[in-house]
């Protein structure tokens, strides 16, 4: 029978997504809870596995499709397991018959027919498949990948030379196999474009930044701040959190600093309801935090990051990035931000004009923190300086505001031993 699989409701408020990677084609055989396809949603991306053992029979959409939830995105003639399995072994057969056969024929060719030297070639390259692709199921390419490791450089001890999830994971790095004669014989061939989909997480990317300069006046206000104490604050922090087993990084300290911040200028944590025409004050704080990943940027929200301690968001900041790079964020991670941070301090820059992570209506930029010659009591002195930049949305927060609420931001940074006297 044909199993018809509909896009389920993915979560709260999600009403349609988009698909990212189809991670199975027609004619392949699919088995029960194997990975069938990457959705993406405004908030998250989502692997789907399938409900059933099967054969793909049709892919209705295709990669950077928006589907409607409840719309039937793919086909499967469904067949017990163990059918499916013996489908999966016909056709790494068929696949590795075609290639070896293809690698004897032409290297019968090539000897005047030597069909014994044409054999032990075959044998000694890795069975692909016709496009050049070796063989291994989806969920073992997937795990490559977040391992970075190429797949073309892997021995298969499965059937025909099939990767198995056990070969990736005890591959490593300089251990070189054969390649098949074919690939290796291609000559590199100058490419002067190349086109990229723009589908997935960048197109969404692009349509929340977009919805956000169009919808909300931006400004931007930079400050520079006299860090040292805060970097020998972590310093003599360091070994403690070492035994704890935390990474410690300077972003702990600055959540703190910017939760104290907002309390007292409560408009830059807020919302404007267009609707009801009323700014809607928040009176808790989830910081959100900009993470790079490959696929692009994405902000995991740290929820009720005022009820915290430095140790605790240290240990949440880790996790969430982790998270975000590994594609395992949930709905819940990604909801109900009130403020962002963005930091590219690691890679350089003077200052930033970050845009604003509507429907929040302000993001407060980290650039890197370095040595530099600063004037004190009419001496010229080496300190641990940054700076910091925030954007706004004018319709919301004013220029005097922002200004203020940086003031006191830097303020709790430059002497940190004001957060001994705070309230949790």
């Amino acid at each position: 029978m044909v199993f018809e699989f509909k896009l389920p409701d993915i979560g709260e408020g999600v009403h349609e997504g988009e698909i990212s990677k189809w991670l199975v084609s027609p004619g392949q055989a699919v088995k029960e809870d194997e990975p069938m396809v990457e959705v993406m949603t405004d908030k998250v991306t989502v692997e789907i596995t399938s409900p059933v053992s099967g054969v793909v029979q049709e892919l209705l959409y295709k990669e950077g499709d928006t589907v409607k939830v409840g719309s039937v995105i793919i086909r499967i003639y469904e067949v017990s397991s163990g059918e499916a399995k013996r489908v999966e072994q016909q056709q790494d057969e068929q696949l590795a018959h075609t290639q070896n056969g293809g690698t004897s024929q032409k290297m019968a060719q090539a000897n005047g027919g030597g069909i014994e030297q044409s054999a032990s070639v075959a044998t000694a390259t890795r069975p692909a498949s016709p496009s050049g692709k070796v063989l291994a199921p989806p969920a073992v390419r997937k795990l490559a990948r977040s391992m970075g490791i190429d797949l073309a450089l892997v021995s298969g001890s499965g059937p025909h030379g099939r990767i198995r999830k056990d070969d990736v994971l005890a591959f490593k790095p300089g251990k070189m196999t054969a390649r098949p004669q074919a690939m290796m014989q291609q000559a590199p061939v100058e490419r002067r474009e190349e086109r990229i989909p723009f589908i997935g997480m960048r197109r969404k990317i692009g349509e929340h930044l977009v919805k956000s300069k169009h919808t909300a006046p931006h400004f931007t206000y930079v400050e520079e701040a006299d860090m040292s104490q805060i970097v020998q604050l972590r310093q003599d922090l360091l070994p403690h959190a070492d035994l704890m087993g935390v990474k410690l990084s300077y972003l702990p300290f600055i959540i703190k600093a910017v939760i104290e911040g907002l309390k007292k200028f409560p408009k830059l944590n807020s919302t404007l309801d267009e609707q009801t025409k009323e700014i809607v004050l928040k009176h808790y704080y989830n910081i959100g935090i900009a993470v790079a990943t490959p696929e692009g940027l994405i902000v995991p929200v740290i929820q009720n990051a005022h009820t915290k301690s430095i140790l605790d968001l240290a240990v949440e900041i880790v996790d969430l990035s982790d998270k975000a790079r590994n594609n395992k964020l949930s709905l819940s991670d990604l909801q109900d931000g009130t403020f962002t941070l963005t930091s590219i301090g690691s890679i350089g820059g003077i200052f930033s004009a970050p845009i604003v992570n509507y429907p929040e209506v302000a993001i407060m930029g980290i650039q890197k923190i370095e040595k530099r010659p600063v004037v004190r009591n009419d001496e010229i002195v080496i300190r641990e300086m940054t700076y910091f930049s925030i954007s706004c949305d004018h319709r919301v927060v004013d220029g005097a505001e922002a200004a203020l609420f940086m003031k006191e931001v830097i303020d709790w940074l430059e002497h940190p031993g004001r957060f001994l006297l705070a309230a949790v």
